[in-house]
């Protein structure tokens, strides 16, 4: 520890967003460029707690007290090998990730905790500016062939852990562009794309093939991938989105969040697309039904559009602001959360309860809800309608950004025969292989909807998996601090 009263003399501190008016503008990532001084000040908070609990909060294990007092000391280079150490894309992480670690910092007990995201995230943009990220090949192929499904975290994760032990990686994925959600889940104020395409340039000259427009199980046959690979990784993730199932569903204007989000990150990526095509929320009154991150993507993208108004409803109740007693620490609090787009304008509202949509011509126009006390039976909430709390809100376009069910069934996965768990996620066992031998899975395919550090994570234990298997032994790093510890629970 660089400085042991670093935590008593320095405030924590993280980046300023740009001004609401002049980002509403444009699509740039929203968050200032922060001093170097103040990140060493920042990396000077953290304790090297004896127990360092940030460990634990983090599911890819970062070494996260090694490389905060690295910055304190200005030897960024070695920072950034620790830190590619156990996260393959802390570009990724350090924008989009919740920062559980910085809720199980010790520091945060009674005091705001390091700014652990924030130090990660300039380590590796540091390292990229001074071209300290380079291609590494492997510097020997084994000659096996290994086909990885699909190109979010997880499978870039997989197929960059397996291209380094040695394996000629194939990765495949439907979509026009690799990324994923990546690529078309997350709107560019967040991740702008080139942050994705520098990353894949590394990737490539490390020698790993991209096939984009490849939707296996339907216009390359699952039995071809298993003719010509030694083994093949799903990671397609969990995109069968949850729908709302009342009447007037079926009117127009009513869309999936993964419907409407993908259309204007084509649109910024310069594609041409059509005004037929493309959802947009100008001059429109947008109702978002979902509370988490996809629904806050959607308010971010509706602000940029010109929406007329945005509302934002969500079944549960308003989290509380801090920990209470049903949140102890260093557990992920479920707390009330803001993020950008939140600070850019639109309603909230929580415990609602949509009962109806309506409209004229085919076209919704209202959305018809209920208010909802919730209250414990048994020792589980249970919600239950407030007697004469309808109400009704204007709505030409309304999107549904309420989690997802897993991965879609038909095509890939029925054709492969793996089993399923009772989540109806793909089942597998222990070294990530499923039911079907010589066909592994990971991510969101496997574990359900989760992080983007869980997705990574789960992509390297993954490769893990396949290495033993392919060469009966393997010397790809895993993290240790997990065995034992179910991969499923927690965030």
């Amino acid at each position: 520890m660089g400085k042991p009263d670093g935590f008593m003399e320095f405030e924590r501190e993280t980046p300023s967003r740009r001004p609401v008016d002049e980002r509403l503008n444009d699509w740039q990532e929203v968050y200032k460029p922060f001093p170097e001084l103040k990140l060493i000040e920042q990396g000077a908070r953290c304790m090297d707690c004896g127990v360092p609990f940030c460990h634990t909060g983090c599911p890819l294990g970062n070494i996260i007290p090694d490389w905060n007092d690295l910055v304190y000391r200005s030897n960024w280079k070695e920072a950034i090998r620790r830190l590619h150490s156990t996260n393959n894309f802390p570009e990724f992480t350090g924008r989009l990730c919740p920062a559980p670690c910085e809720e199980a910092c010790v520091l945060g007990i009674n005091e705001p905790p390091v700014t652990i995201k924030n130090i990660e995230n300039s380590i590796i943009e540091k390292a990229f500016a001074e071209g300290w990220v380079v291609p590494e090949p492997p510097e020997k192929r084994t000659g096996k062939r290994v086909a990885v499904v699909g190109s979010g975290p997880a499978g870039l994760a997989c197929a960059q852990q397996l291209n380094r032990a040695g394996h000629w990686v194939t990765v495949f994925e439907r979509a026009d562009r690799i990324g994923g959600l990546l690529r078309y889940g997350i709107p560019e104020f967040k991740m702008e794309k080139r942050v994705v395409d520098r990353r894949l340039k590394i990737m490539e000259a490390e020698g790993i093939k991209f096939v984009t427009n490849a939707n296996v199980g339907v216009n390359i046959s699952v039995e071809e991938l298993r003719r010509e690979y030694d083994a093949i990784a799903l990671a397609g993730g969990a995109t069968l989105g949850r729908d709302l199932p009342v009447p007037g569903r079926e009117l127009k204007g009513i869309y999936y969040a993964m419907q409407y989000l993908p259309l204007q990150n084509r649109r910024c990526a310069g594609d041409d697309v059509s005004d037929q095509e493309f959802i947009s929320a100008k001059d429109k009154h947008v109702i978002i039904i979902g509370g988490g991150d996809t629904g806050a993507d959607c308010l971010g993208t509706a602000h940029r559009q010109g929406a007329r108004s945005v509302t934002q409803l969500e079944l549960l109740p308003k989290p509380p602001k801090g920990r209470d007693e049903s949140m102890p620490w260093p557990y992920w609090p479920t707390i009330l959360r803001t993020s950008s787009a939140h600070e850019e304008g639109g309603d909230r509202d929580w415990s609602v309860n949509t009962k109806k949509f309506s409209g004229t011509n085919g076209h919704v126009e209202k959305l018809h809800g209920i208010r909802l006390e919730w209250v414990n039976e048994g020792g589980r909430m249970q919600m239950k309608e407030v007697a004469g709390s309808d109400f009704e809100l204007p709505a030409d376009l309304v999107l549904l950004a309420m989690g997802f069910l897993g991965p879609e069934k038909k095509g890939l996965l029925e054709q492969l025969g793996v089993e399923l768990d009772p989540r109806g996620n793909v089942k597998a066992d222990d070294n990530y292989m499923t039911t079907v031998p010589g066909v592994f899975a990971s991510g969101d395919m496997r574990r359900g909807q989760s992080l983007i550090v869980w997705a990574i994570w789960e992509g390297r234990e993954c490769a893990v998996g396949v290495d033993k298997y392919l060469m009966g032994h393997t010397d790809l790093p895993t993290s240790p601090q997990l065995l034992g510890r179910d991969v499923r629970a927690g965030v």
